[in-house]
């Protein structure tokens, strides 16, 4: 059997297998798109508000009241700030580790699944095409076996059955291209908002050895 015969015999199953993936990723995807809303919805926070929370704490040196006031907060940022609090006692070079271990381990939260949606965003128009391209092979291969009158409208019904996949393949693949633009912004925000916490907490950290050499020497003076 030659490599055309093969094809051939695979356009024979039609395109209805098509639309049935197509309407499996469509699940999935929208299954995803709540899954993340809802974990996303479940780390929201308040940005300025844990700012100016973080900055009185600081300037009146109560880390520690700080770090209890964080307990309850579930935040990216404030599940960030924690790991770093953890480590404040061992130096601003920890507490940065820390924290920049754990706002990977953050993002890589906040994305999961969402490489899904890309893929199905950018591949469901040309499964869609292709379910088309079928469809049309097979319309026109019922056509050459059938030159009564009359089968040239049938041809034409098939061929604009066959379009429908490529509709849906649109369809399916628009939700999954916002849905992940969106979900990206909103990580990035959550992102950049945590980097400018954290660089409070480390210009603290990193000023309070100077300071305290500052105070020892006054005091020997």
């Amino acid at each position: 059997m030659s490599l055309t015969e093969a094809l051939n015999r695979f356009t024979e199953l039609g395109a209805e297998w098509v639309l049935w993936l197509l309407l499996f990723l469509s699940v999935i995807s929208i299954t995803i798109m709540v899954e993340r809303a809802i974990a996303l919805y479940k780390r929201r926070g308040d940005a300025a508000s844990l700012a100016k929370l973080v900055d009185v704490h600081l300037a009146e040196a109560r880390i520690d009241e700080l770090g209890a006031a964080l307990k309850e907060l579930r935040s990216v940022e404030a599940v960030v700030l924690r790991a770093g609090l953890a480590r404040y006692h061992d130096g601003p070079a920890a507490a940065e580790e820390a924290m920049q271990a754990a706002q990977v381990a953050q993002r890589q939260e906040l994305d999961r699944y969402l490489a899904f949606l890309g893929t199905v965003g950018s591949n469901a128009p040309f499964i869609g095409l292709a379910g088309t391209v079928i469809g049309i092979m097979q319309a026109f291969r019922n056509l050459g076996g059938n030159l009564q009158a009359g089968a040239s409208s049938s041809v034409m019904s098939a061929i604009a059955e066959a379009l429908v996949a490529t509709l849906i393949g649109l369809l399916v693949a628009v939700p999954a291209v916002v849905a992940f633009n969106y979900f990206q912004r909103r990580i990035k925000v959550r992102i950049n908002d945590t980097q400018v916490i954290v660089h409070t907490l480390l210009g603290y950290l990193k000023a309070r050895p100077a300071a305290k050499a500052g105070g020892d020497a006054d005091s020997k003076d």
